[in-house]
């Protein structure tokens, strides 16, 4: 009997901690602006996601990536004024990580859009999903 509880018991915290989602459930999304996703395909992919003024200033960014693993190869941010930073984050993330905080350089300013260049691991099979936040 103690070894069925024990198995019941080990069932419901593996259910639960797999339909734990990242992008819902960390206390930073409550600070933080979600500012966009994207799903990543399987080959080298470049996408943008496009922020604009009506976002607002922005001192950091993180990224969190969901449903599948994904290598960044790099990470460029572009600014209202036209100029634009590389962030350095070359880095193979796993189906539930997040980045570090990115302080960007400057003060607040407006981000027009960020641009990647990554790639999906398909060990998984499933196609990793990219979501920035700012603050």
């Amino acid at each position: 009997m103690k070894t069925f509880a024990t198995l019941l018991l080990s069932a419901v915290l593996f259910i639960g901690l797999s339909s734990f989602d990242t992008t819902k459930s960390n206390t930073f999304t409550q600070k933080w602006e979600k500012l966009g996703s994207k799903k990543v395909n399987y080959k080298l992919d470049k996408d943008v996601i496009h922020v604009g003024k009506h976002e607002g200033t922005f001192k950091k960014l993180k990224l969190v990536v969901s449903k599948g693993a994904l290598n960044m190869h790099r990470m460029v941010v572009h600014y209202g004024n036209g100029s634009q930073e590389e962030i350095k984050l070359k880095h193979t993330f796993n189906r539930r990580s997040n980045s570090r905080v990115i302080d960007l350089n400057g003060n607040k300013r407006f981000i027009t859009k960020i641009s990647f260049l990554y790639d999906t691991k398909n060990r998984s099979r499933n196609r990793a999903t990219l979501h920035v936040f700012g603050k």
